[in-house]
Formats: structure tokens, sequence, C-alpha cells
């Protein structure tokens, strides 16, 4: 489910950092991922009537931008990104794209309302998918001039951070320090199988077999939620949901169980005696 709240919320975190690295209370941290998958391609028709695709990025920074006219963190954000799309129209593209239910002509009069002067796509459900889950409004995916994404940005971020992040992509000087981090969910859900540890979900009980036994489990099994992942897919798209992290704690229980069951058959029975 996509909600502006949620954005709002995972995003609080990050934003403060990037104001406080702003104002030269804290430095900067910014992350890529170490090894970036390829953008998942596209060829589709903006509001305008125009092309937009992937095809031609190449050599570019690009941010893809799933956003929303209602979403008051997504209005909140447009600024931030007019403003880079401006700076830095010569090597950075900025794509929008739309999962308002209405009209194109809707979003298209907003966007000439507020002043957005970079392409606006409507999405469609594969293209959803391809990102591999869009769970809070706004969600921003950072890819490199070599078309991989390396970052993805749930919720409102402030304009130190992205600018940061755009300059570092471009090979520009910036005052951050640049980490890696391995995906394992946290830019596309399909690496999720990668993961050893999944939010909400206690495998501290679990020895190194039993622990594999659960994430093949949770990495197969789909959630009955409706939202069409696996329930390892789920609890890092949405952690909040009470469906996947209930079937995961069976999964482990029953992991349990079964190796409690396993032990206490191979033990022996003591033979009784006399007294």
């Amino acid at each position: 489910m996509l909600t502006a709240r949620a954005g709002r919320n995972a995003g609080k975190k990050a934003s403060h950092l990037a104001s406080a690295a702003a104002s030269g209370d804290k430095a900067m941290v910014i992350r890529f991922a170490k090894d970036p998958q390829p953008a998942p391609p596209f060829l589709l028709v903006d509001i305008d009537g125009k092309p937009v695709s992937t095809a031609a990025w190449q050599g570019k920074v690009v941010i893809v931008n799933f956003w929303a006219t209602w979403c008051p963190p997504c209005r909140e954000e447009i600024p931030i990104l007019i403003h880079l799309a401006d700076k830095y129209k010569d090597d950075l593209v900025v794509v929008g794209v739309s999962v308002d239910d209405g009209e194109p002509n809707e979003v298209r009069e907003f966007a000439r309302h507020v002043g957005i002067n970079y392409p606006i796509v409507m999405r469609n459900r594969e293209l959803l998918l391809e990102y591999g889950g869009v769970p809070a409004l706004p969600t921003s995916f950072m890819i490199n001039k070599e078309g991989r994404v390396v970052q993805k940005h749930e919720g409102l971020f402030s304009l130190p951070l992205y600018e940061t992040e755009v300059r570092a992509l471009m090979g520009l000087p910036v005052d951050a320090t640049i980490t890696t981090f391995e995906d394992i969910g946290q830019i596309f859900l399909k690496n999720a199988e990668r993961a050893t540890e999944l939010p909400g979900v206690d495998f501290s009980e679990l020895n190194a077999e039993q622990r594999k036994a659960a994430l093949k489990r949770l990495n197969s099994q789909g959630c009955d939620c409706g939202c069409r992942f696996t329930l390892a897919q789920c609890r890092i798209n949405d952690r909040g949901c009470p469906v996947s992290q209930g079937l995961a704690a069976k999964i482990v229980a029953e992991i349990l169980a079964g190796a409690n069951d396993s032990k206490n058959s191979s033990t022996p029975s003591q033979p009784a005696t006399n007294q």
C-alpha cells in the first residue's frame, strides 16, 4: 500500500541528518550500493506525449521519483527536484512517475500549476513491479551514469542530501563521506533472498542450518496480505504488515518445534530401575 504518512516517517531521520550536515552540526554520510544492478528499462510516453526512454539516460545521473498529486510529502519535495533539474540540467535527468488514479490531464494541470520542469509518466503495474515495490510516497531511485541503481529513498528527503548524492555520482567534489552497502532488498525486493536478517523476524533461537531453512521458506512462500510478494519481500517492503510478521513467526516456531521433536525422538529412553 502506498501511503504518504509512511513516506514522511521513513524520510524523517535522513532529512534531519542531511539538514544537520548542511548546518555543520554533523558530517554527512551518503551510501551507495556496492554492486548496483541495472535500472529496469522502459519506454513510455509522458503526459505531454513525448517519449521517455531509459536508453537516453546513458552518461547521465538520473532520479526516478514515484509520487502523487494528493501526497503532501510529494508536493513538499517537488521544489527540490525542480531546483536540481534546473541546476544540473546538462548532466541530470529527473523523471516523475505519477501513481495517481486520475486522468493524465489532471496530473498535467497540477504539474503546470507548480512549475514542474521535468517529464512525468503515468505509472503502470509492470513499472511498479520492475522497480521492486514502492511501499511509500514519495520514493526515489538514484541511478548512476552507467545506468545502475545505487540508492532508493522512501519518504521526504532534504535538498542537501539529494544534491550531495547527485554531485558524487557526477564525479564532482562533495563534503561528505561515501560508503557502500550490499543490496539485500533495500533497493530491489528480489534481492531479499540474500538477506540473513529480516525486519520483525526473530531468528535468535535458530542455529545456522535452521536459519537457512527458515530463510528458504520465507523466500519461497507468498504472503497472504495481497501484496503478491514473498514473506521475506513483504517484511522488507512493509515492516508494519501483521500478516507477514505472523506467518514468519509461525515458520520459525515450526522449525524450532521440528528440531525439538527430532531431538526428543533421538534420545534413548532410560530403563526403569527397581527401588
